[in-house]
């Protein structure tokens, strides 16, 4: 038997904890159960409230299973949407999803949520009361749904645009990740060579007692260099990059340098660019389709972008746009969006149709975007093969010279 315990009311959310419990009733009968509360003595009152003296009592330390991330807020959503549409009521499919989850800060954060909703709380404040996990275009789309009573069909749509993000962010991490991998283990592999298996070869040669060819001494002029000040090589290379990444998280001004630099880099740039247009199109035609007006759309169309150099272009749109002018000559006046993009704009400014047109150029895009992961792809490891090569067998060839040089002699 597992009576229901009503728990105390809570000072915050954030501080609640699960207790295990055990005890009696008013009948002697030995009875458990679970509550989640803020405190030890906050379990306890409820519990003398409804008759159970309390005998036994311990704070479930559960594993946090890992912070949350988008993916984890994608699948939330399309659970829901899923459910919505089935017609199954809105706490409980909150309920089922938190039962549901692998993750005990997602159970947390929705049964915070559920928490928030049956005290009258729309869902799109709920939301907002979490801007960690839920940022302002959702909420605005959620907001929307609930106004025009198509809250389903905003979930569905709003899992759709998050599904599509999620797997075109992915396309261009798988891009970026795997040549920085290899060189990260080639200069790891560079290093080892030089610290361990230099040295040794130096000693052997020390006994030659001839001179040692130019391409040798070279690589045994690094070796020491590496030797010597290794810790200072690997400590400047990781505090620097430390550094420069927390600079760029944190500096707008290094992120609009960087940005910029990373639309112009001579192979990678044409695919980032691509996969920026997808996600501003995508964004605004979710935004747009969803009957939020055209400039309270763009305030989040920015931000979803991903880039400096976009938001900030998106802001300029928003200005005009705000003062009277079109979307497409303000598209146009920024000129970073390619003439495809503009067509498609004003085509469906014309039509009365933007939500699809801009779907379609996003689509194209997302397209675009995956051939070009796909050609890179194929590019990229020969290239890194032949570097590769190169560097280590360069360094190969350089120490069995001299070895060469002593059996032509002999």
């Amino acid at each position: 038997m597992r009576p229901l315990a009503r728990p105390a009311p809570r000072k915050s959310a954030e501080r609640d904890h699960l207790y295990e419990w055990e005890g009696r009733d008013r009948s002697g009968k030995l009875v458990r159960g679970e509550m989640r509360a803020i405190g030890d003595m906050a379990v306890q009152v409820s519990l003398r409230r409804q008759g159970i003296l309390v005998q036994k009592l311990r704070r479930r330390r559960s594993p946090q299973g890992g912070r949350i991330k988008a993916k984890d807020i994608a699948i939330f959503t399309r659970q829901i949407a899923t459910m919505m549409r089935a017609g199954v009521p809105l706490l409980q499919s909150f309920e089922i999803v938190g039962r549901g989850s692998a993750k005990p800060r997602v159970g947390k954060l929705l049964a915070d949520l559920k928490a928030d909703i049956e005290t009258g709380t729309s869902l799109s404040d709920a939301f907002r009361k979490h801007p960690m996990h839920f940022d302002a275009l959702y909420c605005n789309l959620v907001e929307a749904g609930e106004a025009a009573g198509i809250l389903d069909t905003l979930m569905d749509r709003l899992a759709h645009y998050q599904e599509k993000t999620l797997a075109l962010q992915a396309k261009i991490k798988s891009a970026l990740v795997y040549p920085l991998a290899v060189l990260l283990v080639a200069f790891v592999v560079v290093a080892v060579i030089m610290i361990f298996v230099i040295p040794a070869f130096k000693e052997v040669f020390g006994n030659f007692g001839a001179d040692l060819p130019a391409p040798t001494l070279a690589v045994m002029a690094m070796s020491d260099v590496f030797v010597e000040s290794w810790y200072l090589i690997f400590g400047t290379l990781g505090l620097g990059s430390y550094f420069f990444l927390q600079s760029w998280k944190r500096s707008p001004a290094m992120q609009r340098v960087m940005d910029r630099l990373m639309l112009k880099l001579p192979i990678f740039g044409p695919l980032i660019n691509k996969s920026v247009i997808a996600r501003w199109t995508r964004t605004l035609s979710t935004m747009f389709a969803a009957g939020v007006p055209l400039v309270e759309a763009l305030d989040s169309v920015g931000g979803a972008s991903g880039n400096a150099v976009y938001r900030e272009a998106t802001q300029q749109i928003q200005r005009e746009v705000a003062a009277g002018t079109a979307l497409t000559p303000a598209m146009h006046a920024t000129g970073v969006f390619p003439v495809m993009v503009l067509q498609m704009s004003a085509i469906g400014e014309e039509a009365g149709s933007l939500d699809h047109m801009l779907g379609k150029a996003a689509e194209f895009y997302e397209q675009e975007v995956d051939e070009a992961v796909k050609a890179l792809s194929s590019l990229l490891e020969p290239v890194i093969i032949v570097v590769l090569g190169t560097i280590i067998g360069g360094i190969v060839v350089a120490m069995y010279l001299p070895i060469f040089k002593l059996g032509q002699v002999v």
